[in-house]
């Protein structure tokens, strides 16, 4: 454990708070006229500036303090990706309040557990959302009351808790005569629960001054000045929506929120992205792959240059990188995280050191998770927890701490398990750190596929078949074998194109020269889609219960 000393007394202010809502006060005084640009329900874009919106979260946390909230109250919020959203992330932690992240993917058993374990007194639903909240109010005594955002256009609506309130009139009918205090950063801004894959969701409560040093981190991590267009694609349900919009009034930046949005239908995020000129987006593969299919059906492609897209939640795919790549020269910026970490960890630049590296050799570095952000400590340790030599071939579990990482769950015995005496957090990946620092995440430990005593990376076998033509998606997964331990298999989704004609022997000839004959997959599985969890990720562990028997075997999870 580190030696903590008190060194020479400072004459620094140090009393001053780094609290979340000086970033939106900044841009108020000095960027008034910057847009915030959202999408409606109905397709049609509703635009503000930071000046406007600064004197609506004045009034709103008047508002919220008016009908009851607190300092420390938790104060749900289900919404879409909008401005509205952005307004109750600021107004509420600005009252010294805590934004409690509500996920509408999770089940409505999932989301009563975490209202309930967050106590939370109040929730900010949007009216379209509204449907997954009502059946709860019963399950739910604590809630006092829910705050209508009406998207539907049909007025507040009757409701099945103790109160509601519609949240334009709260804005309209109280004024912006309000000083907003000072809280101790070291208080909880917002909260996000796990996706709960393994038991009950875990609640992760971030500080102010945890995401404030993060948001600066995101905005330094990416070269992000007041010039660039931001849309914010990842849910702001989920870790804050890695925290990008954050970085749009800290640095005066147009911001551009796209509502609610699918992936089976990309086209809005696409003509936001060509018509709001966007320069920083993030999101998964799982998000970013449906996007490049559909511009790539575009009569008229667009010129994306200077285009950076953050793409997180699992190892983007090299075709997704060079597809981009091809449109102007877009970058896919390879970031790593979790809900633990705010949630930024690393990201993939090339070093200056190594701008000799041939042109392949730059596409396979650009498929590490990359360098740690500065002012994060992570490690790759063995079983004993001794840290392993940085040589790219030594695999450990990854060990993160740092001033923005969590240090234990929110009410939860599992904290004991989850992070190490001295501070660090498990992160339950399995990776490497070669010798020029970049870490490459080999798999999650429960995903690595053990075959005859050998471990097989899951990850490496599901990006080499999506580099196949033909291949939508893969998801590889280790299935209970009865002499082998396990075995892996592949189950792929074909592109439109090629459902009824891609075979198994295609599939397997693609990735033969990349892998020793005993890695491939046995069996090849053309499904119509995978399984992914509520943030796009594969969910493995349906697949695996899904096909457990398939090799003859039989599963114990």
């Amino acid at each position: 454990m580190n030696e903590r000393i008190q060194g020479f007394p400072a004459t620094s202010n140090d009393d001053y708070p780094l609290n979340m809502i000086t970033f939106l006060k900044h841009a108020a005084r000095n960027y008034p006229e910057a847009e915030v640009v959202s999408r409606n329900l109905d397709g049609s874009l509703h635009r503000t500036t930071y000046g406007e919106t600064w004197i609506r979260v004045k009034r709103l946390a008047k508002a919220l303090q008016g009908i009851g909230v607190r300092p420390g109250d938790r104060v749900g919020a289900l919404d879409w990706n909008t401005h509205r959203f952005m307004e109750l992330y600021f107004a509420v932690s600005g009252i010294g309040a805590v934004l409690l992240e509500l996920n509408p993917r999770i089940s409505g058993a999932e989301r009563a557990y975490v209202v309930n374990h967050s106590e939370a007194r109040f929730v900010a639903v949007c009216a379209s959302l509204l449907p997954l909240m009502e059946p709860l109010a019963a399950e739910c005594p604590a809630v006092q009351g829910v705050i209508v955002l009406d998207d539907l256009g049909r007025g507040l609506p009757e409701t099945a808790y103790p109160a509601a309130h519609d949240y334009e009139a709260l804005i309209a009918e109280t004024d912006d005569d309000f000083q907003f205090p000072w809280i101790d950063e070291r208080s909880a801004c917002t909260a996000c629960y796990t996706s709960g894959t393994t038991g009950k969701p875990k609640g992760v409560y971030n500080s102010h001054r945890a995401m404030y040093l993060h948001t600066l981190a995101i905005a330094q991590a990416l070269n992000m000045t007041q010039d660039d267009v931001i849309l914010q694609i990842v849910p702001m349900f989920h870790a804050q929506g890695w925290g990008l919009f954050f970085c749009g009034p800290m640095l005066g930046a147009k911001l551009v929120f796209p509502g609610r949005y699918t992936m089976e239908d990309p086209s809005s995020l696409v003509d936001l992205l060509v018509d709001q000129k966007v320069t920083v987006t993030c999101g998964a593969p799982a998000i970013f792959l449906p996007m490049l299919h559909h511009i790539k059906k575009m009569d008229q492609k667009p010129d994306l240059t200077g285009l950076r897209m953050i793409s997180g939640a699992t190892e983007p795919p090299l075709a997704l990188m060079k597809g981009y790549h091809e449109l102007g020269g877009a970058r896919v910026i390879h970031a790593y995280g979790a809900t633990e970490t705010a949630p930024l960890v690393t990201v993939n630049h090339l070093k200056p050191s190594l701008k000799d590296l041939s042109e392949e050799e730059r596409w396979e570095l650009r498929k590490k998770q990359g360098l740690p952000v500065p002012g994060l400590d992570v490690l790759v340790v063995g079983p004993d927890g001794a840290e392993l030599p940085r040589d790219g071939s030594k695999v450990g579990e990854v060990l993160i701490r740092g001033p923005w990482i969590t240090r234990t769950y929110y009410k939860d015995p599992r904290s004991d398990e989850s992070f190490t005496r001295d501070g660090y957090w498990r992160s339950g990946d399995a990776g490497t750190i070669d010798p020029n620092g970049y870490l490459k995440i080999t798999d999650r430990f429960k995903d690595l596929i053990k075959s005859g005593g050998e471990w097989i990376s899951s990850i490496d076998l599901e990006n080499a078949i999506m580099a196949h033509p033909d291949v939508l998606e893969a998801a590889v997964i280790g299935i209970p074998h009865p002499k082998w331990e396990e075995r892996p298999l592949a189950l792929v989704v074909p592109q439109e194109s090629a459902r009824g004609t891609l075979t198994k022997e295609a599939v397997l000839d693609f990735i033969r020269p990349h892998f020793a004959k005993w890695q491939l997959p046995d069996e090849v599985l053309f499904v119509d889609a995978i399984p992914k969890t509520s943030v796009g990720k594969f969910a493995k562990r349906v697949a695996r219960e899904q096909y457990a028997d398939y090799y003859g075997g039989t599963s114990d999870e």
